[in-house]
């Protein structure tokens, strides 16, 4: 039997194969709402013999239903940002040890020690919104690299301490944030990586993304946009390092399907809804399908286009009030 430990060893699809099976057919037993969505749609477990028939638990029973199959109570529930009359998401956490492995893990993956980096966040700082997992992540993090911080309300006092700052850095903010501090200052920033996470979330317009990043590349002076894709009902989370094409660690994966069939799978390079398994998710449910829309390549990297129509507003970015 896997332990969660077992997730960061996976090396090959064959192992990801294996352990997903394992993970499949003990939280069908343990996630009450997962089983009954298994039984309500007539798939039996145990005749579920390849990751690819394994069914994806629509993301929107997070708002309605305890997604949870840990043995002890959760040391914490992350919770998705909602606006006036919208059900936020809970996501218990049985281990935020296995959370914090696995955002250090996956940083590790795509961007080396924390210690050579300094983070600067354009997020709220950690005692201004405990409920996010974001916000959380952001926190650890910042104290891993040894330096930056939380500058949401001072443009100014981060400019300045990112001027006086020889380490290399990461600018991490919500997307609109970022927005407001490129069309305020224009800085022309030295030795940063620029990381954007989330959409505009009603604060700014909604424009195509590849327009959005040109307007942070003239205004930062980079050539490159990085992503984080993550939310509250995830535990891991992918990157992109440019052109909103994302890359996951090794023990997630997304496929699509079709936006008008759920059950429907679709191959690589079709458009359609972002199904996400993450095993990080060992406590919960690691089959989550989403209501993001994009491509799926054949390495398994994926972009993000959008959401489906009438789904609520994910809310990485209504953490700013």
């Amino acid at each position: 039997m896997s332990t969660p430990d077992d997730i960061f060893r996976i090396a090959d699809d064959a192992a990801f194969a294996r352990t997903t099976l394992e993970v499949f057919r003990r939280q069908a037993a343990a996630c009450a709402p997962y089983r009954e969505y298994l039984a309500r749609i007539g798939v039996e477990p145990q005749q579920v013999r390849l990751p690819e028939e394994i069914p994806f638990l629509p993301i929107e029973l997070f708002k309605t239903h305890d997604i949870y199959c840990g043995e002890t109570p959760p040391e914490a529930v992350f919770t998705s940002s909602a606006t006036t009359g919208m059900t936020p998401s809970r996501h218990p956490m049985q281990s935020l040890a296995l959370y914090e492995q696995a955002f250090r893990a996956a940083f590790r993956t795509f961007y080396g020690a924390p210690e050579h980096w300094s983070l600067y966040a354009l997020l709220p700082n950690y005692l201004r919104r405990k409920g996010s997992s974001l916000v959380y992540m952001a926190d650890r993090l910042l104290s891993d690299c040894g330096s930056g911080g939380f500058y949401l309300d001072d443009h100014e006092a981060l400019l300045e301490a990112m001027a006086r700052d020889e380490k290399p850095k990461i600018l991490l903010g919500v997307s609109y944030a970022l927005w407001d501090l490129a069309e305020r200052y224009a800085p022309k920033l030295r030795d940063t990586v620029v990381m954007e996470t989330g959409g505009m979330k009603g604060y700014r317009e909604e424009i195509p993304k590849e327009e959005f990043h040109k307007i942070l590349c003239d205004a930062f002076g980079v050539q490159e946009i990085h992503s984080e894709y993550g939310m509250a009902e995830l535990t891991s989370q992918a990157y992109s390092q440019g052109g909103n094409r994302f890359r996951c660690p090794a023990w997630m994966r997304v496929t699509a399907r079709d936006v008008n069939d759920p059950f429907e799978r679709l191959p690589a390079g079709t458009r359609g809804g972002l199904n996400i398994t993450d095993l990080g998710n060992w406590w919960s449910c690691a089959f989550i399908q989403t209501q993001d829309v994009g491509h799926v390549g054949a390495d398994g990297s994926f972009l993000v286009e959008g959401r489906i129509d009438h789904s609520d507003i994910r809310g990485c970015n209504l953490l700013v009030q």
